[in-house]
C-alpha cells in the first residue's frame, strides 16, 4: 500500500511542475506590440529581469538596423534591461519597472504567466495599468531567442 502511495505522490508531483504557475515567469516572450524577444531570466536574486534580446527590422526606424537601434534616450536597444525590480506574491511579480524604449519612460509593472503560457505584462502610472499579453517564443521559430 505505501508503494501504491508514494507512487501516485511522485506522478502527482511530476504532473504538477510540467504545468507553470504565475510565478514562473521565465523564458523568451514576444511584445504584443513591436514584436520584439524579450528573454526574462534570474536578476542574480531570484526575481525577473527581462532583456530585448530581438528586434524586429520593420519596426526600426531612422534607416537604423536592430542592431544599431537606439532609444529616445540615444541608448542601444538591444540587450537594454526593460523589466526589473520585482516582489514575489502568490499570484505573480509586482513592484517592478518596465521601460518604454520608444517613449524612454518608465512605468510601475506587474507581470504574471497565465495558464496557457502567455505572459500578462501591466505598465501602470499609479493604479491604472494597461495590460498586454506576450506569447512566448517558439525555438523552433528561426528568430533568435
Amino acid at each position: 500500500m505505501n508503494r501504491v502511495l508514494a507512487g501516485i505522490a511522485v506522478a502527482a508531483f511530476a504532473t504538477g511542475s510540467a504545468h507553470a504557475g504565475p510565478l514562473d515567469v521565465f523564458g523568451t516572450f514576444v511584445t504584443q506590440k513591436e514584436g520584439s524577444h524579450i528573454r526574462i531570466s534570474d536578476c542574480g536574486d531570484g526575481t525577473p529581469c527581462g532583456v530585448i534580446v530581438w528586434i524586429d527590422p520593420a519596426s526600426v526606424s531612422d534607416g537604423k538596423t536592430p542592431e544599431t537601434a537606439t532609444d529616445a534616450k540615444g541608448a542601444r536597444i538591444l540587450g537594454l534591461t526593460m523589466l526589473e525590480g520585482f516582489r514575489r506574491k502568490a499570484n505573480g511579480w509586482t513592484g517592478g519597472t518596465i521601460y518604454n524604449p520608444k517613449e524612454g519612460k518608465t512605468y510601475g509593472s506587474r507581470i504574471k504567466l497565465l495558464a496557457d503560457g502567455v505572459l500578462e505584462v501591466k505598465g501602470c502610472i499609479g493604479p491604472i495599468c494597461q495590460t498586454q499579453h506576450w506569447a512566448p517564443v517558439e525555438s523552433t521559430s528561426g528568430m533568435a531567442d
